[in-house]
């Protein structure tokens, strides 16, 4: 079964940056709208950023003007380059999409990926 496979998290000082990455682990058609949630400990799973198929963003407020994301259509990845990097920041980061397309006519909706962690710390 494809999962989508996110990667690039890890430890990094205040201030710092890192760039994850979210692509499916087999071949698919295409993708919908994609998103990036975080949960820190003892905290709900919120939005970080969202992107739709055509381009249009979204950010949560704590996050914007110091993250990014975009997709590239054609490998059907998407990536949340994180730049200024605060201690708040901490948390596991998930990717989400909305839809998938195995074929034009055969989907599912709501794959998550597994997770990767992100610990901002000096």
């Amino acid at each position: 079964q494809v999962q989508l496979v996110e990667s690039g998290g890890g430890l990094v000082q205040p201030g710092g940056s890192l760039r994850l990455s979210c692509a499916p682990s087999g071949s698919i058609f295409s993708i919908s709208a994609m998103g990036w949630y975080r949960q820190a400990p003892g905290k709900q799973r919120e939005l970080v950023a969202s992107i739709t198929s055509g381009g249009s963003t979204n950010y949560a407020d704590s996050v914007k003007g110091r993250f990014t994301i975009s997709r590239d259509n054609a490998k059907n990845t998407v990536y949340l380059q994180m730049n200024s990097l605060k201690p708040e920041d901490t948390a596991v980061y998930y990717c989400n999409a909305e839809r998938i397309y195995f074929s034009s006519s055969y989907y599912l909706n709501d794959y998550w990926g597994q997770g990767t962690q992100v610990t901002v710390s000096s």
